[in-house]
């Protein structure tokens, strides 16, 4: 398939920055088109994504949603450092760490304590203490299990090995340590912390940085 590449996202959506991280490790130009799914969608993206979430991923007439589809569809198709491991070991870690933040991290880490604990309140929104606790509580098992694969090797070493795990996690993790509440918990992960060290500067987590800045009433 060829053609242009096109990105539908929400600029504070992690999903769309691991899309946006993948393909800024594959040095892709593309085009960014703002979608908030908040909002009242237009039939034309509802064609694109019948659930009405983000990222879209548009190549040519090709036209992809759910984002560890997105991503995997970027390595396959282009040029570049590879973002899966070539050993089966290592490509199955890599793909329990994207189960593991999907399924049992996003909610806790992003939808409680980030939107709850930053997001919300300079968004001038209700925000609930309760809904930060139980997010920070539900995020210790998360942050544990992912502690032991980064302990392992396979995944999550940082440096040249990116893989699609560093692309799904590092968003997760920049949101979740927005929070105070989030830095403190992840100081008792040591491998947690270095790979946050280490990844939080590559230029694809740079470029892709969304500005919260812009938040406000009005």
């Amino acid at each position: 398939m060829t053609g242009p590449i096109k990105l539908y996202g929400y600029r504070y959506s992690v999903y769309t920055r691991v899309a946006k991280v993948a393909l800024h490790r594959k040095q892709l130009a593309f085009e960014n088109v703002e979608i908030d799914p908040f909002s009242d969608l237009p039939k034309h993206y509802l064609a694109l994504h019948p659930f009405g979430r983000v990222p879209v991923l548009m190549h040519g007439s090709f036209a992809l949603h759910e984002t560890g589809a997105i991503t995997r569809y970027i390595d396959r198709t282009f040029p570049g450092d590879p973002l899966q491991p070539e050993d089966a070991g290592a490509l199955a870690r890599m793909d329990q760490v994207i189960s593991i933040v999907d399924s049992y991290g996003y909610v806790p880490m992003v939808r409680q304590l980030f939107s709850h604990s930053v997001f919300r309140p300079l968004a001038d929104e209700p925000f609930s203490e309760d809904e930060i606790a139980r997010g920070l509580e539900a995020s210790k098992p998360v942050l544990a299990a992912l502690e032991s694969l980064a302990a392992e090797g396979l995944v999550l070493t940082g440096g040249d090995a990116f893989t699609l795990a560093d692309c799904h996690l590092a968003p997760m993790i920049d949101y979740f340590i927005r929070a105070e509440e989030g830095r403190r918990a992840l100081l008792a992960f040591p491998n947690l912390s270095r790979w946050w060290k280490d990844v939080s500067v590559q230029p694809a987590m740079i470029e892709t940085d969304p500005d919260l800045s812009k938040l406000g009433p009005g």
